[in-house]
């Protein structure tokens, strides 16, 4: 158990404890399908047991924390609140039920805390954006992931904009803000890096395409329209999701959920490869696709969420294997598990399948609301809820609850885990949480 040395608004230890040497340099970490590296992770904390530090955080952002070199980055926004009258002028337009979030103003950061000593190093101001768009109250104006790649870290915020920062100097290499779209909930596609490009989906209620950027540049390096019909009513068009590239039959492919479809597209040139329908009406999607056994699993959002299943070749559409919809998530992702794909619903139903096959091993309610996407580390599938409490299970075909454990504030963001340490960010601070 870690003992608690003091509280100057950051919590340390007593004892040293070594520099994370591995990396979580984007959302869900190597790879993007929630595994961490290394062993020795805590199994339980709380308030005053296996936290290193804690470090309070200015701003308000969902973004997830993404770890290189001993530093951990995240987003965040320093809101400006709207008048009753800015308000009313505000909301005209507003073609949605939702309830919103709406500001007069928003400053946009790239914040930096060290992780060993939990201290906040860098908070960098990246945009100042006038009157934005309205969000969902449930959203906030960072919760897209920033990527680190080469020293460089690529924070998007949608339609306000992308920013490259400079890690070691802590300085803005550039700054874009051509990509513009009505997002209607506010931002959350979260951007990949794949060689030289960034890659981010822009699907709105107006537009809907995914975009590359260069990333020595900053410039638009291809756009590419959406193909796939969508239904009618503009509120149906839109998403979040996040793009995955992988490779199949020699050829990368990014692999991209946007409303209805999935799509397959060559991250040198943005040429569509293959589409498929979902087969039935799917949109606002948050989940990522995760890979496995030679298939790809992905949600298809909201109405009625539905895992799917496909087999994908670099070329010609791929082939549905099977679907599952029962307590599917909306917003957090699946993780593969050995033999299993597993996922937690919104509303808190925790199921594991059968991964070839699409069979059910168990559903069981854990309670609480979910956002955050499940992480397995030392083979046991670690999953958050916004209230704070993560829930701790063993992997394979059988329930078995672990642990239970509980911080102070919510938790929208998915965890990141290095070297037998979890980063945990709350709605108000970061943990550093350890044996």
């Amino acid at each position: 158990m870690v003992r608690l040395a003091g509280w100057l608004g950051v919590m340390v230890v007593s004892t040293a404890l070594p520099a994370v040497a591995g990396d979580w340099p984007q959302w869900r970490g190597p790879g993007g399908q929630g595994h961490a590296s290394g062993t020795g992770y805590p199994l339980t904390w709380s308030e005053t047991e296996n936290i290193v530090w804690k470090t309070p955080l200015p701003g308000r952002g969902w973004s997830s924390p993404v770890i290189a070199d001993g530093k951990i980055w995240m987003t965040t926004a320093r809101e400006i609140p709207c008048t009753p009258e800015e308000t009313k002028v505000r909301l005209k337009g507003n073609t949605g039920d939702q309830p919103l979030t709406l500001l007069s103003g928003v400053q946009l950061h790239a914040q930096c805390v060290d992780a060993v000593t939990g201290r906040l190093v860098h908070d960098i101001e990246l945009f100042v954006i006038k009157d934005p768009q309205w969000i969902h109250q449930q959203n906030s104006y960072a919760s897209p992931t920033p990527v680190l790649d080469g020293g460089r870290l690529y924070a998007h915020f949608g339609t306000f904009g992308t920013a490259c920062v400079d890690t070691a100097t802590a300085t803005v290499v550039w700054r874009n803000q051509d990509i513009q779209l009505m997002h209607e909930n506010g931002p959350g596609s979260t951007p990949v890096v794949w060689k030289d490009k960034v890659i981010f989906h822009a699907d709105g209620s107006d537009t809907q395409r995914i975009v590359a950027l260069e990333t020595a540049t900053g410039q638009v390096a291809w756009i590419t329209k959406r193909s796939g019909a969508l239904h009618e009513n503009p509120q149906l068009q839109k998403s979040y999701g996040t793009p995955l590239v992988l490779e199949r039959d020699g050829q990368p492919v990014v692999f991209s959920t946007g409303a209805d479809w999935i799509y397959g597209y060559d991250p040198a040139s943005g040429r569509e490869l293959w589409r498929r329908a979902f087969g039935e009406l799917g949109f606002s999607l948050s989940a990522r696709p995760v890979e496995g056994h030679g298939l790809v699993f992905f949600s298809t959002g909201f109405m009625k969420p539905v895992l799917q299943a496909v087999r994908c070749a670099a070329a010609g559409e791929p082939e549905l294997v099977w679907t599952a919809g029962k307590n599917v998530p909306t917003i957090p992702s699946p993780l593969v598990v050995g033999q299993q794909v597993f996922f937690v619903g919104d509303q808190a139903m925790a199921t594991s399948l059968q991964a070839l096959t699409g069979e059910e091993c168990y559903r069981e309610r854990l309670g609480g609301n979910f956002n955050a996407s499940p992480v397995v580390a030392d083979d046991r599938i670690y999953v958050s809820s916004r209230e704070g409490r993560t829930f701790v299970l063993a992997s394979g075909s059988e329930f078995k609850k672990l642990a239970e454990n509980s911080l102070e504030g919510q938790q929208w963001a998915s965890m990141a885990a290095c070297d037998g340490a979890f980063f945990i960010r709350t709605d108000t601070a970061l943990y550093r949480v350890q044996q």
